[in-house]
């Protein structure tokens, strides 16, 4: 009988996407197959503890994600011996081990949305731990993450964005406001440029709502987007792969509200998923193929969500964003898109895994120091 591989799902964190993560990990942990894996929940409170095992399964929704069952002969406290509650720093199973024996880790599964966990802070903390991971690195992560600089990669692998202005939050003000007036007409989108799940985006319609949005998302990041408001439906995309990936049949939002906000996705029902989306084969086509080129551009790995705008007047299509851990529930539209493309939500995470080891195979192959003639 094949070894099983033992998988960290990581999740919580100190976002504000903490809940969200929950539901994530909790479906992730009960649809990965125990036949294959020993599943092993590591768990970041809001504080930034971190909760190991049966500590970090209190994390969870109740009635969900049950420990992993021990071995024969052991107990969950013999089989991780450092399920302790860290009140900071690295935690003892992630410390630095090539062998990885003190952990047993084989590959980290992270759940974590938004600041610290989406931005290539804990992909980094997995690089010097040596350990494989599910998803995209540190630049990926980050590139990802920060709206600005994603968009400029977009641009430059003529990937079609939306029109945008960048400001700090030290530029907030009356010149802000005659420079976005200056550039563009009403309505448009406030965007924190390092935030996840819609949190602090506004919609302006006028110049009374635009100086109360610019410092709303200021509230969340140093660096402000502002972006031209288009009338258009948004389209996503699941795109999976390393080196090579692959896009999945486009699916449509259909938001309760005025646009797809924090309440939309998440506090408010009523938005509607339509997969696949009701476009035409050529407009299939090229969203498939953005998202690729979308997520080769900021060397993303393993997986990502792509956003797209189609609007409505003109038919053309923009890339709105990339998320690289995107929401994972079991009605998440990253699984559901991959579902209707063939790859039912289990199997998906098989894929995941494997991708997280042959990306994990490729890193050894770069080599940290010169070796000088002896």
């Amino acid at each position: 009988m094949a070894k099983k591989l033992k998988v960290a799902v990581l999740f919580g964190g100190r976002s504000g996407e903490h809940e969200v993560s929950l539901r994530s990990a909790a479906s992730i942990m009960q649809a990965l197959d125990r036949t294959k894996y020993d599943v092993v929940p590591i768990g970041i409170t809001k504080q930034g503890s971190w909760l190991v095992a049966g500590e970090a399964a209190k994390m969870l929704p109740e009635g969900v994600a049950p420990l992993p069952r021990a071995d024969a002969g052991e107990t969950p406290r013999e089989v991780l011996q450092e399920a302790e509650v860290l009140r900071s720093g690295l935690p003892m199973v992630l410390e630095p081990d090539p062998s990885h024996q003190k952990s047993g880790i084989d590959v980290v599964f992270p759940v974590l949305h938004g600041t610290f966990g989406e931005d290539g802070t804990v992909q980094g903390l997995l690089e010097l731990a040596g350990i494989p991971y599910v998803g995209a690195g540190v630049l990926g992560s980050a590139a990802g993450m920060d709206k600005d600089v994603m968009k400029r990669l977009f641009r430059d692998h003529g990937v079609p964005v939306v029109p945008w202005l960048l400001f700090l939050r030290s530029e907030i003000g009356r010149r802000a406001v005659t420079l976005v007036e200056k550039e563009f007409r009403y309505p448009v989108f406030i965007k924190p440029a390092n935030l996840g799940s819609s949190v602090g985006i506004s919609k302006v319609h006028n110049r009374k709502e635009l100086l109360p949005a610019l410092e709303l998302a200021a509230r969340f990041d140093r660096r402000i987007l502002v972006e031209k408001g288009i009338d258009a439906r948004e389209l996503e995309c699941s795109v999976l792969g390393n080196d090579n990936p692959e896009a999945s049949v486009p699916g449509e939002v259909v938001p309760c509200r005025e646009f797809y906000d924090y309440a939309a996705k998440y506090l408010q029902e009523g938005s509607g998923l339509i997969i696949p989306a009701k476009i035409t084969k050529a407009q299939t086509r090229q969203i498939r193929e953005f998202a690729c080129r979308a997520f080769l551009a900021i060397d993303c790995a393993g997986m990502a969500r792509v956003d797209c705008f189609l609007e409505k007047r003109t038919g053309k299509i923009y890339v709105n964003e990339i998320n690289t851990i995107p929401g994972f529930t079991s009605i998440s539209m990253y699984p559901k898109l991959w579902e209707a493309s063939g790859l039912p939500y289990p199997k998906l995470l098989d894929r995941l895994i494997e991708l997280a080891l042959e990306r994990g195979r490729e890193r050894k192959q770069t080599h940290f120091a010169l070796e000088l003639p002896q």
